[in-house]
């Protein structure tokens, strides 16, 4: 059993002192003010402080830190930027979290070899912007490219636009180095495409946390395609921009992103940046497809086909950098739109085939009247992962519930469509309660010794991805329970 920490005791200002000595007094915290600003992540329903907080800025630091952790039976886990979804970052128990935004360097770019070294604390959108005009780029890409780190979209394997073509993290991950729960230093991968044995580092990508802390990453640099083009497709109602989409998929044609948003999300974003759109459309589709010059035209032909045979109302075509620049940042900024709609949401993340999306789509607006809560929907249209945002006032208890209990009919509605709770936001601890409805118990037991062999103790990142397990007191039966409140 790991140790609860007590403010002021001995252990806990003995722990302080000796992780001060790691990283001195400017780069820990440990009072309650201060620490309330790390009770959660982007899932703002489910809370809980850490007991100290504390910022490395080296690989030795971190295996530093963890081996005190060990030595006094403290849980603790990693935190980047605080975006994930999810509850990722959440602290269950207290104890250390090891905040990695001091380590955001890039360490090495490898144009010849096509590939870069990065700190887990480098936002992903400084890469981005440290490559331009190499010819290279780093593909993936998620919405919140603007604040999330590198560390955080290896451990949720995080999208992004691009990923209907270009793939997920795991995709541009070649290897790492990582912390393990017991402070020892590993390398898993490497620089080359192709390394011999298992695929570790592939393994470790999608960890949550669970397995370690990784330190370093090494990712792939993909070549800038020829040429883009950039639409954005206006239609009267839901139904005829998913047809479009599944029509334009089932054509042949992958695009590089294929991009919906629905009518909450046209206001919120048109009364926030004023980008022209119009406010009676049921939904937008923005719509890219990149590669030789000579084969695009092509596809844009066959793409504006298909918009007009489902009824599209007009077509808008980027034109220059800067127009395509401009839409990008209406998808880009949709999220920040949404504080002018409501105090607080609750983004989903569940995935459908594209052909149900239909379907999925229509039981949201069901459900937004059935719990009489308000969602608005941006998402990756393309690969049928839907993004509901569920806005509620977190002060007010009736609405949380609605919430919780609207979010788990979504995600029970994707189940019965033949998807899934999640396509890069992870489980964390909303979804763990899925987890024994999706997989069966061999699958979870599996799932669990590949855990333990990273982290026997579960000291790191406690809780989160599979169900704890406790002894019933009559049977000594070992049955699972959830890690956080029901939703019913």
């Amino acid at each position: 059993m790991l140790d609860k920490l007590t403010a002021g005791s001995p252990p806990f200002t003995a722990l302080v002192q000796q992780l001060t000595q790691i990283v001195g007094q400017t780069s820990i915290l440990y009072d309650a003010d201060e620490l309330l600003v790390y009770e959660c992540d982007g899932y703002i329903v489910d809370k809980a402080a850490p007991d100290i907080v504390i910022f490395p800025i080296s690989t030795e630091q971190v295996s530093a830190i963890v081996k005190i952790c060990n030595q006094f039976n403290v849980p603790f886990l990693a935190r980047g930027a605080g975006t994930s979804l999810s509850g990722g970052c959440l602290p269950i128990g207290g104890g250390v979290m090891i905040v990695l935004t001091k380590m955001k360097s890039i360490l090495e770019i490898n144009l010849r070899d096509r590939y870069a070294i990065v700190e887990p604390g480098m936002v992903n959108l400084h890469l981005t912007n440290a490559l331009k005009g190499t010819g290279y780029h780093y593909a993936p890409d998620p919405s919140s490219q603007g604040s999330c780190t590198i560390g955080g979209n290896i451990a949720t394997n995080s999208g992004g636009p691009h990923t209907l073509k270009y793939g997920v993290t795991t995709n541009h991950v070649l290897g790492l180095e990582a912390v393990l729960p017991d402070g020892t230093i590993i390398e898993l991968g490497g620089p080359t495409a192709e390394t011999p044995g298992y695929d570790l580092h592939g393994l470790y990508v999608g960890n949550e946390g669970t397995f370690g802390i990784c330190t370093k990453a090494i990712v792939r640099l993909t070549r800038d395609p020829e040429a883009h083009r950039t639409m954005l497709a206006v239609f009267q109602t839901i139904a005829d921009a998913t047809r479009a989409i599944s029509t334009i998929i089932a054509a042949g044609i992958i695009p590089s992103a294929l991009e919906m948003m629905d009518h909450g999300i046209i206001q919120a974003v048109e009364e926030a940046f004023h980008f022209g759109f119009p406010l009676d459309a049921g939904a937008v589709l923005l719509i890219e497809v990149d590669g030789l010059e000579i084969a695009l035209d092509e596809e844009v032909r066959q793409i504006l086909e298909i918009c007009e045979s489902c009824n599209v109302r007009e077509i808008q075509r980027a034109d220059t950098p800067e127009e395509r620049q401009l839409i990008w940042k209406s998808r880009k900024q949709a999220f920040g739109a949404i504080g002018r709609l409501s105090p607080s949401y609750c983004t989903q993340d569940g995935v459908v085939p594209r052909t149900r999306l239909p379907e999925i789509l229509d039981f949201i607006q069901e459900t937004e009247k059935r719990y009489d809560i308000r969602i608005v929907n941006v998402f990756h249209a393309g690969d049928g992962n839907v993004h509901p945002i569920l806005l509620f006032d977190e002060r007010d208890q009736e609405q949380i519930q609605k919430v919780l209990e609207a979010s788990e009919a979504i995600l029970e509605k994707c189940l019965e469509l033949g998807g899934s709770v999640t396509g890069e936001h992870g489980i964390g601890v909303e979804k763990i309660n899925f987890m024994s409805r999706i997989f069966n118990e061999t699958d979870l037991a599996t799932m669990e010794t590949v855990r333990n062999i990273f982290n026997p103790r579960q000291i790191c990142s406690r809780d989160k991805v599979l169900p704890p397990h406790q002894a019933d007191e009559k049977s000594g039966v070992v049955q699972s329970h959830p890690a956080r409140r029901a939703p019913h």
